[in-house]
């Protein structure tokens, strides 16, 4: 296995960052856990420590009042600070990380003739509960170890003095066991853990996938005609004051096209109409799986293929006629614009209808567009006729 795997428990960078998301979301999960949990135990060992209680020293109130102080800053901002925790998650992992090691080595100094038990503890807690890569887990890890071994030695600063050297020697046999002990079950839970966002990253992709095909149809990239009627129905549902205009539009002469041209011709026609369409009225299919939930909840403008050289559009957010009416003769406009080897422009008739504050059945609203259409056609096609 080359490092580069290897860093990433197993997986290829571009695996991991497909899951990066689930991996800040398990360590900001993580945090708000231990977090509470050493808010409660420095609280209450801080309220033994008064009592002298439990065999809490008194004179250890002020290393318990410190970090209780400091985890419950680090809640509040955790609290506070929600809508930015997401985008700095990796940051606060590893100030946590700090104040947990930091936690552990102030209460070995405090008990001098101890071996540092709770730092044991903390390493193995962190390496299960935290997941980056495994370089820099691992450089915390052997930091944090050495900073521990260090005070063990030398003290710190003029708060603490040197522990015991009995005591020293077997917190570095201690620590040597459990930093190995801890960066193998690091890279051991981390790559099992990583196999499970990578199913569900690759289940929720054929979910997307066939949400899109479900969804929309192949030659055009447009709604299919089911989606479309689905999607309108809901929006009549819940409109209010909302100014909406269905449209239907029918390529013109679209048989000869085929007859002369031939059906591949045809096809390109249909695909050069379903984009124009998209074009003109700016819907952005970047993510096609979300494009259906993002349209009713943004009131955007969507557009299906009925089936054949007929569509249908639904347009939102407009002000008024004069407005849609502008889109529409702008689309028409493009459409005519079209040069593909021998076709000319592409002809359309559009029948449009404004949708009333009485319109809860897509149905009736789609018949008078129908009826709008037909007039077009009878009036000489290549137009756009409200009705």
């Amino acid at each position: 296995m080359n490092f580069k795997k290897f860093n990433y428990y197993g997986f290829d960078k571009n695996s991991y960052m497909q899951c990066l998301d689930m991996i800040h979301s398990t360590n900001l999960k993580h945090i708000g856990i231990l977090n509470i949990f050493f808010i409660i135990y420095t609280g209450l060992f801080s309220i033994f420590s008064i009592m002298g209680q439990f065999g809490v020293n008194r004179r250890n109130f002020n290393y318990y009042m410190v970090f209780f102080v400091a985890f419950t800053l680090f809640e509040l901002f955790l609290v506070l600070g929600k809508k930015y925790t997401g985008r700095i998650a990796i940051v606060l992992t590893y100030i946590q990380l700090f104040l947990i090691v930091s936690f552990a080595i102030v209460g070995s100094l405090t008990w001098p003739y101890y071996i540092a038990t709770t730092f044991l503890v903390m390493v193995v807690i962190c390496s299960l509960s935290y997941i980056d890569n495994m370089l820099r887990m691992s450089i915390a890890l052997i930091l944090s170890s050495a900073v521990l071994l260090y005070t063990s030695y030398k003290g710190l600063f003029t708060l603490y003095t040197p522990k015991p050297n009995s005591h020293a020697v077997q917190d570095t046999y201690n620590v040597v066991v459990f930093l190995s002990l801890s960066l193998i079950l690091h890279y051991a839970f981390q790559k099992a853990r990583m196999g499970q966002f990578e199913t569900y990253q690759r289940n929720l992709q054929i979910s997307r996938d066939l949400e899109v095909k479900s969804s929309f149809d192949a030659l055009t990239s447009l709604l299919n005609r089911g989606r479309f009627f689905s999607m309108a129905g809901e929006v009549l549902r819940n409109h209010s004051d909302e100014y909406i205009v269905v449209a239907i539009l029918d390529l013109d002469k679209f048989k000869q096209i085929n007859d002369t041209l031939g059906h591949q011709m045809g096809d390109k026609v249909i695909q050069t109409a379903g984009s124009t369409i998209l074009d003109s009225l700016n819907i952005d299919l970047a993510d096609r799986w979300s494009f259906p939930e993002r349209a009713l909840n943004n009131k955007l403008c969507f557009a299906g293929r009925l089936g054949g050289d007929e569509f249908v559009v639904m347009i939102r957010g407009k002000q008024d006629r004069i407005v849609v009416s502008e889109i529409l003769s702008r689309m028409l406009y493009n459409l005519n614009s079209v040069e593909m080897g021998e076709l000319h422009g592409i002809h359309a008739s559009f029948g449009a209808t404004e949708v009333t504050a009485e319109d809860r059945d897509i149905d009736t609203v789609y018949r008078r567009a129908d009826e709008a259409l037909y007039q077009s056609k009878r009036g000489g096609k290549n137009q756009v006729t409200f009705g």
